[in-house]
């Protein structure tokens, strides 16, 4: 069994109005791998997007800091994030195998900002997925980091501020918080 952690932390904070921060949990332990992930304080009663992100070619991916804001709207939008942490790679919704990025199977915050997601997500699955997307089967989770997204979409953005995801918005791919994965 090999286990994995991520300490997520805020991102945009001064912006949204809310200072989201939690934990996520990656065990490999035979042919599945078990992901929780636990978050507080995130804008209440709406869905947040949360994938873990990386670079195929295996760099090590890190959590972007406000050096990422290169128009300096003071927000760190997802496209600003791509150079430190690389592409969204596997979502973690209701089906993280079938890697299915944009559709409405993620976790909803409740009342409070909080939720907590759980899988058990069969790894040859994955990785089948994974390495027909990315060309190999090694998820290196180490390499790794974990984003979630989403404010209300009555928040009020600049136009800078860019989404970049098919036909979703920046309100719902704006990063919230992120969080490098390490070895446990």
């Amino acid at each position: 069994m090999t286990k994995y952690i991520a300490k997520i932390t805020a991102l945009n904070a001064d912006k949204i109005g809310v200072n989201p921060h939690g934990t996520a949990e990656f065990t490999e332990n035979g042919d599945k791998l078990h992901i929780k992930v636990e978050m507080f304080d995130t804008p209440k009663n709406i869905e947040h997007w949360e994938h873990f992100h990386g670079f195929p070619d295996g760099r090590d991916a890190q959590v972007p800091t406000m050096a990422q804001d290169v128009n300096h709207d003071g927000y760190i939008d997802l496209p600003e994030t791509e150079p430190v942490s690389g592409t969204t790679m596997v979502p973690l919704d209701s089906a993280p195998e079938d890697m299915n990025i944009p559709h409405d199977g993620y976790p909803v915050a409740d009342e409070n900002g909080h939720y907590e997601y759980e899988v058990d997500v069969p790894l040859d699955k994955l990785q089948a997925k994974f390495k027909e997307a990315f060309g190999s089967t090694d998820l290196q989770l180490d390499k790794r980091v974990v984003y979630v997204h989403g404010v209300p979409a009555d928040l009020k953005l600049p136009d800078s501020v860019k989404g970049d995801v098919m036909s979703y918005d920046a309100h719902t791919t704006l990063p919230i918080a992120a969080g490098k994965i390490v070895k446990a």
